[in-house]
């Protein structure tokens, strides 16, 4: 089985309960989908987890881009990683930005936000932008993060869409860490993993100012 993993921002506390999860799973290969650990307590623990995982095929987020390609808009994006990229050094952050935007496996497209781009994605509920985010992509399933909002539907043009949700800073309305699988019978599984939310919201807060207290607000409730 394949485990899915996407959009864990530096949350390990998330991240080692899915992984002692997923332990008793028998995954044997992982999809490791983007935005890793910048701007978090921590940056280079949660890559060091991560590099001890089996088979792990590894993607670029917007977050890795950010690095060196940060948005002009909003102010506070490169703000944030003007104070947290010193945390990885220059050959770590060089590592990230180099990642491929995207992965094929089992017929199945990995990417970020979408096959347009990293930073742009799917809607719960079908949308007439759907097929322009698809970028021509037809009759496969794809899967994808960015918004963490976990869901599964059918696209256009016979694709599927499939967002496992995001591990260490969800949306879904929930105080949990939401991931996913590929089965053997090659169908996706949508998983929820309790944690320690307490302890890992006052780590972010600890981390101070108006970031601090929003990645700390969406971990206690897993909304905006």
């Amino acid at each position: 089985m394949l485990g899915l993993l996407y959009d864990i921002h530096g949350n390990l506390i998330a991240l080692d309960a899915v992984l002692d999860e997923a332990g008793r799973e028998g995954i044997d290969r992982w999809l490791l989908g983007g935005d890793y650990g910048v701007g978090s307590p921590w940056p280079r623990e949660t890559l060091a987890r991560l590099r001890e995982l089996p088979s792990a095929t590894w993607i670029r987020g917007n977050g890795e881009r950010w690095l060196f390609d940060p948005p002009a808009d909003p102010p506070e994006v490169k703000e944030v990683y003007a104070r947290f990229r010193g945390d990885l050094a220059p050959d770590e952050q060089q590592w990230l930005f180099d990642l491929p935007r995207q992965a094929e496996l089992d017929r199945v497209l990995y990417v970020h936000g979408s096959p347009l781009a990293d930073d742009q994605t799917f809607d719960v509920e079908p949308h007439e932008d759907d097929e322009r985010l698809l970028a021509g992509v037809h009759d496969k399933a794809v899967v994808f993060g960015h918004s963490h909002l976990q869901f599964q539907r059918p696209g256009p043009n016979g694709t599927y869409l499939v967002n496992p949700g995001s591990v260490g800073s969800p949306r879904h309305g929930e105080p949990n860490a939401a991931w996913g699988l590929r089965t053997d019978r090659g169908d996706f599984e949508l998983r929820r993993t309790g944690y320690d939310t307490e302890r890992a919201a006052a780590a972010f807060r600890a981390l101070g100012g108006p970031f601090g207290e929003f990645s700390a607000h969406r971990i206690e409730t897993g909304s905006d």
